[in-house]
């Protein structure tokens, strides 16, 4: 039998540091200390050759229980759906009205984040409805 592994989720992005922001309010998450010697990561940052500044940030749960998120700057922009996405889980073991009153009031908090709407997906007996979102770049993400 294998060994469960740690492994952290990767996100191609224009603005790393911005996108990072955003999932650590979303997510509770932290940004983590910058490397031995350096007082934060903007004086880390500044210490590296110009072409590759700002090309990368991350972001862990504080609880050390998720995933590390690292976001890397990439030249192209999205063009098309996401092959993999996060599911934010906001109303795990909600049914009905209240879950779907969970979701969108989440999705309120992360639009005035910078996140954007994309449809309540309704299910036929309420308990599996999600809300289908997007990052500050586009990334497609669900509450569910």
């Amino acid at each position: 039998m294998a060994s469960v592994k740690e492994f952290q989720v990767t996100f191609d992005c224009a603005d790393p540091e911005r996108v990072a922001r955003f999932w650590c309010e979303g997510l509770g998450y932290v940004v983590p200390p910058p490397p031995d010697g350096f007082g934060n990561w903007d004086e880390f940052n500044r210490s590296l050759p110009p072409e590759v500044q700002g090309s990368a940030f991350a972001c862990v749960d504080p609880h050390g229980v998720g995933p590390r998120l690292f976001f890397q700057r990439v030249p192209e922009g999205k063009t098309v759906k996401n092959r993999l996405h996060l599911d934010v889980r906001t109303g795990t073991g909600l049914v009905g009205e209240e879950r779907v009153a969970t979701l969108e009031a989440e999705c309120e908090r992360l639009v005035a984040l910078g996140a954007t709407r994309v449809r309540l997906l309704l299910a036929a007996d309420g308990d599996e409805s999600c809300l289908v979102m997007q990052d500050v770049e586009g990334n497609e993400f669900c509450l569910d």
